[in-house]
């Protein structure tokens, strides 16, 4: 029942004592939840995440699950809202959720072999190669996509995509010291027209998804491929774009390349490629605060020019 190490070493980085905490309760937390639900632990913790315990399950009845006790957090505070909109229509289904621990039972998706294994930056989903798996995920993606309804009272309620903006205006507006150094005046300049673009949605509100890389869409036996681990929020269609579009844009963080990949996502998501670009733009700034704040000189460099790259795509002569 222990943890990946690095997923531990993690957890106690990222979320310091809260994280030690959450260590310390994990083993209580697990024995709880196998008791309640009627589950046995049938398998080593899976790797490859950053701040959850999942695992191999066999319920009372034999079937096999997966459960998940995550530290939670603002990214994943819409999981189980989400997965219960989907209600495993092109995502695992959500079998039991536990809204004082944050314990979900999952569908084991198996194999559950990643579309495109995720390398961390630069990603790997603007490379030509990648295009029939990007163009997949799009359609997955966009399958998604749905209305909120129903949500069980005791659910966290789905972030807003409206709430990031308006951290993204805060932190940009009045930006840190270093950041401020950093920034050149015109990023700056577009962040902000973005931020208040962005504060207004475009259309209605949807179930949609934070971190639309392809690693968290895996090989399954109901369907061929299905989302895992879902980052849901409540927003515009165009949101779905933002992340994807930046990812792809690290292969080759010119505007040429930017453009393109804005026009067939955008397409393929059938939402606004201005409204792509700019969700897109605003994800890369957000992660050159971090990468500064984390110390990471090559992510920074690398996210500076995916944002140059966007931000110079909106200009005809980079067409």
């Amino acid at each position: 029942m222990t943890l990946p190490v690095e997923v531990a070493e993690n957890i106690r980085a990222v979320f310091d004592e809260r994280g030690a905490r959450w260590l310390a309760d994990l083993p209580g937390v697990i024995e709880e939840r196998c008791g309640a639900w009627g589950l046995e632990v049938v398998g080593a913790a899976f790797g490859g995440g950053t701040h959850s315990w999942v695992a191999p399950v066999r319920r009372s009845d034999g079937d096999v699950a997966v459960l998940k006790i995550p530290v939670r957090d603002e990214e994943n505070a819409g999981e189980a809202a989400g997965l219960f909109c989907y209600q495993g229509d092109g995502a695992v289904r959500l079998l039991e959720f536990d809204p004082e621990t944050g314990a979900l039972l999952l569908e084991w998706a198996r194999p559950g072999t990643p579309l495109l294994e995720q390398p961390g930056f630069p990603s790997l989903e603007g490379r030509a190669e990648h295009a029939d798996k990007v163009e997949l995920a799009c359609r997955l993606y966009r399958r998604l996509r749905r209305p909120p309804a129903d949500i069980p009272a005791d659910f966290p309620a789905l972030p807003l995509a409206a709430d990031m903006v308006g951290q993204w205006a805060e932190m940009f507006s009045t930006p840190e010291p270093e950041l401020a150094q950093l920034l050149p005046d015109a990023l700056r300049e577009d962040a902000m027209t973005w931020c208040a673009r962005l504060a207004e949605p475009e259309g209605p509100l949807l179930v949609v998804n934070r971190d639309t890389h392809l690693g968290n869409i895996v090989a399954a036996e109901r369907e061929p491929w299905l989302l895992i681990d879902p980052k849901a929020y409540l927003g515009e269609a165009a949101f779905d774009a933002g992340f994807l579009v930046m990812i792809q844009v690290q292969s080759d963080p010119r505007p040429a390349h930017a453009r393109a990949v804005l026009t067939r996502t955008a397409a393929a998501l059938a939402v606004d490629s201005e409204r792509a670009r700019g969700w897109a733009f605003m994800r890369a700034m957000e992660e050159i605060a971090w990468a500064l704040e984390d110390e990471e000189p090559e992510d920074l460099r690398l996210h500076l020019a995916v944002a140059q790259a966007l931000s110079d795509a909106g200009s005809p002569a980079a067409w």
